[in-house]
């Protein structure tokens, strides 16, 4: 597995907030299925408020 780093931003109440996170992964959509599910998870949002800019192999 490799190392992805997935940023983006999501959406709060005051606009929107940026993140940066590693994830390990098979590929960049596994990455960003990860990403995907432990931001909405941690912060209770759905995908549509999720906006994934970058994801890089590391």
């Amino acid at each position: 597995m490799s190392q992805f780093t997935v940023t983006g931003q999501f959406k709060t109440r005051d606009g929107y907030a940026e993140f940066e996170t590693t994830v390990d992964a098979e590929n960049e959509n596994v990455a960003r299925e990860h990403a995907l599910s432990q931001l909405g998870s941690q912060h209770g949002l759905k995908r549509t408020e999720i906006d994934l800019e970058e994801v890089d192999a590391q």
